[in-house]
């Protein structure tokens, strides 16, 4: 069955033709059952060769959360990409494939305890944390091992902030350094995140300048720091344009190389930035209404069963399926099949109308879209499928 679609300019600037090829490919088959996700794999392995590659004697630490399938993580491991985990479910994947423990890192300031025992055992050594009580817990669970503290930066410009729940000031983390050292940890580096999908480059500027004074009152402390984890935060195109890895990775190198030591390690964590991008959903339209003033396009996959980052905030873009007569435009709210009210993905989409049956894509797409997927009313998660 061929298949075709309305791909408009600005579609084209936020998804690759290699991509846009490699996905209308795949959909001209006899049967589709929808939703589900498509990455492609070109795209992931382009995107784990270029973060880190502007930033010296720095290491690529995977954030599993992102998207944690399992065709990912075996993709990745063949790329020999590092892992950030938070839990033991996120180990068990990693275990599956027997990916070494020196190449797995947990920057969750609070882990379970039973996520502690798994990880002591499998051999994981690099833990951040961000309070006493996370000390005494790695002292008793994972005694000796490698620990670096949690700053709170700036998220202004970030889509998706992160620095409520985590992290603390220059004054407490010197105290939380040493407190860890006097338990027999070994306190190695300093984290911070400036948001996810962060599209303000200065946050970075911010970030660093706080590091700066923590690692040098660590210094004047007696402690031998030697890593600066510097989190995630690259972001992708959704709707618009955004600054570049190259751009952010040279000035963060820059201003590295201005504020610290010369064999300072850097760790990076990506997660949207490495399969974002790579991911188009494939979905269908389930129902049309008018509603008062409001035109409501309806389709199989909605915030609770893959679009949760719509409710924060996130923006995506849509390609609809082309018929033979081309309706006119109209603004849309789009919504997803549940019964709940709460599933609504945007609003003021202008689109050209489909019919009930046509497919509908949505790139960019790829994180955190299965990993925060349920089964509310019914509905299967979407299978993720590596093209």
């Amino acid at each position: 069955m061929l298949r075709s679609f309305k791909i408009e300019k600005h579609h084209t600037g936020i998804v690759p033709e290699s991509t846009l090829f490699k996905t209308l490919k795949y959909l001209d088959r006899k049967t589709i059952k929808t939703p589900f996700l498509l990455l492609d794999s070109n795209k992931i392995a382009e995107k784990v060769s270029l973060i880190g590659s502007f930033i010296r004697n720095s290491r690529v630490f995977y954030a599993v959360k992102a998207n944690p399938d399992i065709s990912v993580i075996k993709l990745l491991n063949k790329l020999k990409a590092g892992f950030e985990i938070a839990s033991e479910g996120e180990l068990e994947l990693l275990s599956s494939i027997k990916v070494e423990p020196s190449r797995i890192i947990s920057s969750n300031p609070v882990k379970t305890l039973i996520f502690l025992k798994t990880a002591a055992k499998y051999g994981v050594n690099y833990f951040s944390f961000d309070s006493y009580d996370e000390v005494d817990k790695l002292k008793e669970f994972v005694p000796g091992c490698n620990v670096y503290v949690r700053l709170t930066v700036p998220n202004e410009g970030s889509e998706w902030p992160l620095s409520k729940k985590f992290g603390v000031e220059i004054d407490h983390a010197i105290k939380l350094l040493l407190y860890a050292k006097e338990n027999g940890l070994n306190p190695v580096g300093i984290t911070f995140h400036v948001g996810s999908q962060c599209t303000n480059i200065y946050n970075w500027n911010s970030a660093l300048d706080k590091a700066k004074a923590l690692w040098e009152l660590a210094v004047k402390k007696g402690l031998n720091l030697k890593m600066l984890n510097i989190g995630g935060g690259y972001p992708i195109k959704y709707t618009k344009n955004v600054v570049s890895i190259e751009a952010i990775e040279k000035n963060i190198d820059s201003l590295i190389q201005e504020r610290f030591p010369e064999n300072v390690e850097i760790y990076i964590e990506p997660g949207r930035a490495v399969v974002g991008d790579a991911g188009i959903f494939v979905t269908k339209v389930i129902g049309k209404a008018k509603r008062g003033d409001e035109d409501w396009l309806y389709i199989d996959v909605g915030v609770f069963n893959g679009l949760m980052e719509s409710v924060g905030g996130i923006k995506y873009s849509y390609i609809v399926e082309n018929q033979k007569n081309i309706k006119a435009k109209k603004q849309w709210t789009i919504a997803g099949p549940s019964c709940d009210s709460f599933d609504v993905i945007d609003k003021n989409v202008i689109l050209n109308e489909p019919e009930v049956g046509n497919l509908v894509l949505i790139p960019s797409s790829g994180a955190y879209t299965i990993s925060y997927a349920s089964e509310f009313n019914g509905f299967s998660i979407p299978k993720t499928i590596l093209i």
